[in-house]
């Protein structure tokens, strides 16, 4: 059909060579008439791929699934989670893994099918995806790698040329996605509660040598195990609430052990702050709002840790006691990381007590007075040229010039403090509405004006761009009444 010699495919299939009840082989299924939608040369050029001698038929062709890039080994993986709190089986019910690629800077790239039809793991669902949510999942991770959050990446979207039904019909598509891996903490839940221990262990040794090879020769490699991933979730989260980010469905299955966000089905960004903050159409009881998430991620944790007590000691109540030892440590160190970002924030280099009261109390007023999380920021960074009314009250020039103060008595200049604040402070984030609207005029009215624009100042958050002022703005009722959905 095409050649391939000159893609520079270099599968390596470590996980295929696990134990087989970690997945099932399957092919992804044919589609009719598959288009190229998006495709995302930058990324290609990262993992030393170069589609510039095939066709967009044949490309198209190829991230379909119509058509196996040589060297792939076509798997679905296998793996449990707690959803929403409640623990049931799961695994790949619409994805397929073709492998790991290996770069030329030697990283290993899980490259996945999105969308790519029914698995073992389907549980009577019809292993399709919708261009819609697709193109979504495209532009946010993209936003999200720019904005300098751990994340996975969209390689390629394509239309498949066939309709797929959920609360509407849509046009069907596949979405090929890149990350470091597909590993969860749902993975060692999976193992934990339906295998045995002896693969309990080859698969932790797998992931540490895969992952964090440093950890092979540490006394207790499970227990290291967990404290790294720790880490990496504190790091992860606390990026999330730096730019308002809203994952929208932290389940176990949903949650990297490498610390990158991925899934976007219901994710939102917040507009008006209010830890509250909630968009997903499924999380009624608000167990995933925006201030949520850091307890979410300790109790995410705690799910990994009983999976690995059988590891971190013979004896199973010294192996709690352990374990417990590492989960207890979550909060202090969330909190000193997340006082060390919110100073970021304002310039700080370092956060003490009048710091902290500073910071308490602009979040405070962010809260009282509905103001636009991302917006704020901006608005301290541009002080004397604010007209809008918020930014120009008594109360919030009192806040601004205790800020000056603190910056002062820290010997802070206001220049060094404004450098500080844009290189951690967007001027851009995908705002809810204009991802709507994008999406709509893309999928109804195959016009990609508006979603190009957004993927454009995507590509530098942290830099003014003047012509595109219009994407910076919020909503006039602050995303009132929005709702986000899965997509499945």
């Amino acid at each position: 059909m095409t050649k391939q010699n000159h893609i520079g495919w270099n599968f390596k299939n470590s996980y295929a060579q696990l134990p087989e009840k970690m997945f099932a082989k399957q092919m992804p299924t044919a589609v009719p008439n598959p288009k190229m939608v998006c495709f995302n040369d930058e990324l290609a050029k990262t993992l030393g791929l170069d589609f510039s001698a095939i066709s967009e038929d044949n490309k198209a062709q190829l991230f379909s699934g119509n058509l196996l890039p040589i060297g792939a080994e076509p798997i679905a993986q296998a793996y449990a989670g707690h959803q929403f709190g409640h623990f049931t089986m799961l695994g790949d019910g619409r994805a397929i893994l073709l492998g790991e690629h290996l770069s030329p800077n030697n990283k290993l790239f899980d490259i996945q099918l999105k969308g790519s039809g029914q698995t073992p793991y389907s549980r009577r669902g019809d292993g399709k995806a919708t261009l819609r949510s697709m193109l979504r999942e495209f532009l946010i991770s993209e936003a999200m790698h720019h904005l300098g959050v751990p994340t996975s990446r969209s390689l390629a979207v394509v239309n498949t040329g066939e309709k797929v039904y959920r609360e509407e019909v849509h046009e069907g598509a596949v979405l090929a996605r890149v990350m470091s891996s597909h590993i969860r903490v749902g993975t060692f839940e999976y193992i934990s509660n339906f295998l045995d221990v002896t693969t309990l262990q080859g698969f932790t040794n797998y992931v540490i040598k895969r992952h964090y090879p440093e950890l092979t020769k540490n006394a207790n490699p499970a227990l290291a195990l967990l404290k790294t991933v720790m880490n990496k979730q504190i790091d992860l989260v606390i990026n999330w609430l730096r730019i308002g980010f809203i994952h929208g469905v932290m389940n176990t299955d949903n949650m990297s052990i490498t610390g990158e966000t991925f899934d976007y089905g219901p994710c939102a960004f917040m507009n008006n702050y209010h830890p509250d903050t909630v968009f997903s159409s499924i999380d009624v009881q608000g167990r995933y709002a925006f201030g949520q998430q850091p307890g979410i991620v300790q109790w995410n944790l705690v799910c990994l840790a009983e999976a690995l007590i059988p590891l971190i000691d013979k004896d199973a109540d010294k192996a709690v006691k352990m374990a417990q030892e590492v989960i207890n440590s979550f909060p202090a160190i969330y909190k000193e990381k997340w006082w060390q970002m919110n100073g970021i924030k304002l310039g700080f280099t370092s956060v003490a007590e009048n710091e902290k009261q500073l910071i308490e109390d602009l979040l405070t007023w962010m809260q009282n007075n509905q103001a636009d999380y991302t917006n704020t920021y901006l608005a301290i960074a541009n002080y004397y040229q604010q007209t809008d009314e918020k930014y120009i009250t008594p109360d919030f020039a009192q806040w601004y010039q205790r800020w000056e103060d603190i910056l002062k008595a820290n010997n802070i200049s206001l220049s060094s403090a404004l450098k500080t604040m844009q290189q951690h402070n967007p001027e851009f984030i995908p705002r809810n509405h204009l991802v709507e609207k994008s999406l709509d005029n893309a999928c109804l009215q195959q016009n990609f004006t508006l979603f190009n624009e957004l993927l454009k100042t995507s590509k530098a958050p942290y830099q003014a761009q003047s012509s595109y002022k219009h994407l910076q703005t919020p909503p006039p009722d602050g995303d009132k009444g929005y709702k986000t959905f899965c997509g499945t």
